[in-house]
């Protein structure tokens, strides 16, 4: 099998995309170092906010700033581009087509995964920026796959956008028990058949297996979707 090199687009936040590496170099089946996956890192921190711009109308910020990104890493020769953000996948269709190489997307990939899981008409929750949610990423891709999307109220959304902005993203402590709250109201409360953790720093926090059953992380699955495409095994193959 050829062996391909993955570009990554990161600092959406820096966090995020740390443990993004952490989890390639963890599910990638490895006995050596020259089994794990080529990888060239842009930790482009200074990229605009995707809410921001997403809710200003200000695209063009976010993609006249990231064109230099893909130039580099389409200079660089890698095969595929992975970027650990969901938001900006808003832009997904405008960036591929400043670039020839296949920018892997998190949204869609992971809808596929739900799909896969639940089938038509099973009722999802979302947990991610406002960003995500106001761009309808989620929610027109819910449409296509004939599942139904539910987003959370104001309530829950602006505890979630707390936890994104004012806890992880300043590397503030976060309890597991405070995530699983939230999404054990979405399940329960709202007869969720699972909930999408759709933002990368929520990925950064650790949650307990019997709730980690009912949701499906972005992240893993741009994980997974990775290594796949690099030519390499995961270890949960």
């Amino acid at each position: 099998m050829e062996y391909k090199s993955l570009g990554v687009i990161g600092g959406m936040g820096p966090k995020a995309t740390s443990v993004f590496f952490d989890k390639v170099i963890e599910h990638t089946v490895a006995d050596r170092d020259q089994d794990h996956i080529d990888m060239i890192i842009l930790n482009h921190a200074t990229l605009p906010d995707r809410t921001e711009v997403i809710l200003a109308n200000q695209g063009e910020l976010f993609l006249n700033a990231v064109a230099k990104d893909l130039q580099l890493l389409e200079a660089a020769g890698v095969s595929n581009i992975a970027i650990p953000c969901n938001t900006s996948h808003y832009f997904h269709a405008a960036m591929q087509r400043m670039t020839s190489i296949n920018i892997i997307n998190m949204v869609d990939e992971t809808l596929k995964e739900i799909y896969s899981l639940h089938g038509e008409h099973c009722k999802i929750g979302i947990l991610a920026t406002n960003g995500t949610v106001s761009s309808g990423v989620y929610r027109s891709g819910c449409e296509k796959y004939g599942m139904q999307l539910h987003e959370p109220n104001d309530s829950i959304q602006e505890h979630v956008m707390d936890i994104i902005y004012n806890k992880v993203k300043r590397n503030l402590p976060v309890e597991s028990g405070e995530f699983e709250g939230i999404i054990n109201e979405l399940l329960v409360n709202y007869n969720c058949n699972c909930v999408i953790i759709a933002c990368t720093e929520l990925s950064c926090i650790p949650i307990r297996n019997e709730i980690s059953k009912y949701c499906v992380d972005a992240m893993a699955v741009l994980v997974q979707k990775s290594i796949e495409l690099s030519g390499k095994h995961s270890d949960s193959e």
